[in-house]
């Protein structure tokens, strides 16, 4: 295939981004996919919808660490290089994983358990907020130029098998060990397993090759900085933020809160709503390298709005029917149709938010305004589905998707179609 005809050096360097960026999303996701074990563990309450919510609001700190990882390690890709900065979020991603596996429990150590927790998810905020804004700049700028949307694709390919990843670890737990022995102590299997992972691939992107932008840049570039992207790519940072806040919270609303919605309001067994996500997200990765293709060939703007305008449509309908479903078969297919909308903006975000910054602000212009974007409507979304659902207005959870997946579709009206003024100048 002509799309796959690029450098061998090359080659290896995307496919070596795209594996540290698969493992530092499994390592994120983890926690979502176990959560509905663990939560009893940290929060020995009576009701599971209280044992969720306090899961959910640790889980929501997390993204309220990215923004400021987002801006230390995306001045630190700009000014140090695209390898330091993976180096960095995944060495970060290690520590907060390897806390996680010998978190105490509240039974044990009291307060300590749940506070250990919180640490160790802010570590991993911190290595996220800087991990998505290397990669994405990575992975874009190591991309050959005519086919840069289907490289760059494999960003949130990765992203995604981080995710599927996790949720396929949840499976095989679920095969060989009881409920109760999950709850136990299975839970913290597949935190060791990231921390050993995460350790591995620190150890891989120390050799990658650097991107060509970065080393191109002149030695008298200016010095990235929060009040410069603020003051000369002010209405790219907003739209990227919108952008960023309905693809985000689509994302987390589709699959990791869906899993526990699947359980806890549709009435489908832990183990089925695994399943069920498990299957969604292998069509969403499929779905990738596809809508990459299509943006290299129509252009990144028609996929983009393709989830903006038609996720905003089918968002609530979509939880309306499965509130009435018994079939897991069912239920998949449903899933699938928002999903493959989300597709859409999955394959192509990282690259157009990468292509709408020069070089010497890229790192920080892709990971910030995505950050803040994700922390205040991605990071909140199991918070806010559960407090509705606890004062009996979930309905209104599925509207408020709708809309804030038609924010991101305001936002791509008014970006410019970035495959024909791409700020990527190299090749």
């Amino acid at each position: 295939m002509k799309a796959l005809a690029i450098p061998r050096k090359r080659l290896v360097s995307i496919i070596g981004g795209s594996a540290g960026n698969l493992v530092e999303w499994y390592d994120w996701f983890a926690y979502a996919a176990f959560a509905i074990y663990f939560a009893p563990v940290f929060f020995p309450k009576a009701d599971p919808t209280a044992q969720l919510l306090s899961t959910a609001a640790i889980f929501a700190v997390g993204f309220v660490m990215r923004p400021i990882g987002a801006w230390v390690m995306g001045r630190f890709a700009d000014t140090r290089g695209r390898k330091a900065g993976l180096s960095l979020s995944v060495a970060l991603m290690f520590s907060g994983s390897m806390l996680i596996a010998v978190a105490p429990t509240y039974a044990a150590a009291g307060l300590l358990g749940p506070t250990t927790l919180l640490v160790a998810r802010m570590l991993q905020g911190l290595s996220l907020g800087g991990e998505y804004g290397a990669s994405a700049t990575y992975l874009s700028e190591m991309a050959p130029k005519d086919h840069r949307g289907f490289w760059a694709s494999f960003q949130y390919m990765t992203l995604i098998g981080g995710q599927l990843s996790a949720i396929f670890v949840a499976v095989i737990l679920q095969a060989f060990l009881t409920e109760a022995e999950l709850t136990a102590w299975g839970w913290r299997i597949p935190f060791v397993i990231g921390a050993f992972l995460a350790l591995a691939v620190y150890l891989l992107r120390r050799n990658l090759a650097e991107t060509p932008s970065f080393e191109n840049q002149a030695a008298d570039r200016p010095v990235s900085t929060a009040k410069l992207l603020w003051k000369e790519h002010r209405r790219e940072s907003i739209l990227v933020g919108m952008l960023s806040a309905g693809g985000g919270l689509a994302a987390y609303t589709y699959t990791s809160y869906m899993q526990k919605y699947l359980f806890n309001t549709v009435g489908f067994d832990k183990a089925t709503a695994t399943y069920i996500i498990a299957v969604a997200l292998i069509w969403l990765t499929l779905m990738q390298p596809v809508f990459g293709a299509l943006a290299d060939r129509f252009g990144r703007k028609p996929m983009l709005l393709l989830f903006g305008i038609g996720g905003a449509i089918v968002a609530a309908p979509t939880f309306l029917t499965l509130e009435t479903v018994a079939s897991p078969v069912v239920a998949t297919l449903l899933i699938l149709i928002p999903l493959t909308f989300q597709a859409g903006y999955t394959a192509n975000n990282a690259l157009v938010k990468a292509e709408l910054f020069p070089a010497h602000i890229r790192g920080l212009g892709v990971a910030l305004p995505y950050a803040i974007g994700n922390a205040i409507f991605g990071g909140t979304v199991e918070m806010i589905a559960l407090a509705l659902k606890g004062a009996g207005i979930e309905w209104a959870f599925y509207f408020y998707v709708a809309a804030v997946i038609g924010m991101a579709g305001v936002a791509t009206l008014l970006l410019p179609e970035t495959k024909e003024r791409s700020l990527i100048v190299e090749d």
